[in-house]
């Protein structure tokens, strides 16, 4: 487990942060300029805070009441930054290859062989930095940290300076790094797919502050947090087990805690197999009674919790409608018309209504 408490400031910004991060992926997530950065800097030794501690499953990496602090060499963390930088004049192997002699002689971690089939890049050994795509290259820079035997992996936005295909090609990569490495990762991202698609902890920040840290799905469906909640693609977080696959109508049946959903067919999917979906607060409409006769598949009971505002301009017009479908919480977007209209009030039984295409493109892998 990563501990970190850091306290640092320039001019006009300080920051003042306090969580841990247990194995699997920490996502560090706000907008820009919140102090992501400058906490992976401080942990990975790149920047001396002005006051701190981080230790690494009890290992003290720096704390400066104690005057404790190692070098960046000695801290085993394997970085990745969005650009990859890789030596432009070694070969894809011989980059990979210094990641391995950067480990100590003592430490343990998957091989060569096995880094390159883990990350697909067998068929790139030969070329150039220079000759790779982006995500090619961002593959190979995992590689290479990977290599080094790190305690711990710390991705500054490693996906940030690619489009959208390239970033769809590398999270399926970064998906099987997490499962693989068993360590803990620390993510710096602002991008909420990102989020969705590999962390198992949130850690919120704003203006040099952590304002909410916990489980993804906790804190994704919770109303309070302006910094998701006032986003368009706010909304819930639900784990899901694949049920069955029905090519003959194009469907796939998920399970989750509360229910079944049907959404798209995802070739691939085995029965059993598991992944997340988001389900958006501006895709949920809700019923006081069952609905009949209309086109959406999903119609799943549940009991309105609380009536919350939306914080939008001008206030009150949009609420957020907080739901419980069995164990998973929901949030439905809606109008203060509709509130009255319904004469919606906490407590009440309700059918929330989901499009099935509503989860196209918001699956990511878990």
């Amino acid at each position: 487990m990563l501990e970190v408490a850091l306290r640092h400031a320039w001019p006009g910004f300080a920051l003042d942060v306090a969580f841990t991060a247990p194995e699997g992926v920490t996502a560090l997530f706000g907008a820009s300029g919140c102090g992501k950065s400058t906490v992976l800097a401080a942990v990975a030794g790149l920047l001396r805070p002005l006051a701190g501690r981080v230790a690494l499953d009890g290992a003290v990496l720096l704390d400066t009441a104690r005057g404790v602090v190692l070098p960046p060499e000695r801290r085993r963390c394997g970085v990745v930054f969005q650009d990859a930088r890789l030596f432009p004049h070694l070969s894809v192997a011989a980059n990979l290859r210094y990641g391995l002699k950067r480990a100590p002689r003592d430490a343990t971690g998957p091989g060569f062989e096995e880094v390159v089939e883990l990350l697909g890049i067998a068929p790139l050994l030969g070329r150039r930095p220079l000759g790779l795509s982006g995500g090619e290259r961002q593959r190979v820079a995992l590689g290479r940290a990977l290599l080094a035997r790190p305690k711990l992996l710390l991705m500054d936005e490693p996906l940030a300076a690619l489009d959208a295909p390239r970033r769809a090609e590398v999270l399926p990569f970064l998906a099987r790094l997490r499962d693989v490495a068993r360590l803990p990762i620390l993510y710096v991202t602002h991008a909420l797919e990102e989020v969705d698609a590999l962390a198992d902890t949130l850690v919120l920040l704003e203006a040099g502050q952590v304002i909410a840290a916990g489980p993804v799905e906790a804190l994704a469906a919770r109303a309070d947090l302006p910094a998701l909640a006032r986003r368009r693609d706010a909304g819930a977080l639900v784990p899901c087990t694949v049920l069955a696959q029905d090519p003959a109508r194009g469907l796939t049946r998920l399970g989750f805690a509360g229910g079944e959903l049907v959404a798209p067919l995802r070739p691939g999917l085995s029965p059993g197999g598991r992944l997340r979906v988001r389900i958006r607060a501006r895709d949920l409409a809700v019923a006081t009674e069952p609905p009949r006769g209309i086109s959406m598949h999903n119609i799943l009971p549940c009991t309105l919790l609380g009536i919350d505002p939306a914080g939008e301009v001008p206030e009150g017009v949009e609420v957020f409608l907080r739901l419980a479908v069995g164990a998973t919480p929901l949030l439905a977007r809606v109008t203060r018309d509709t509130v009255d209209r319904l004469a919606l009030r906490p407590g009440m039984p309700l059918w929330a209504l989901v499009k099935s295409v509503a989860f196209d493109h918001a699956a990511g892998s878990a």
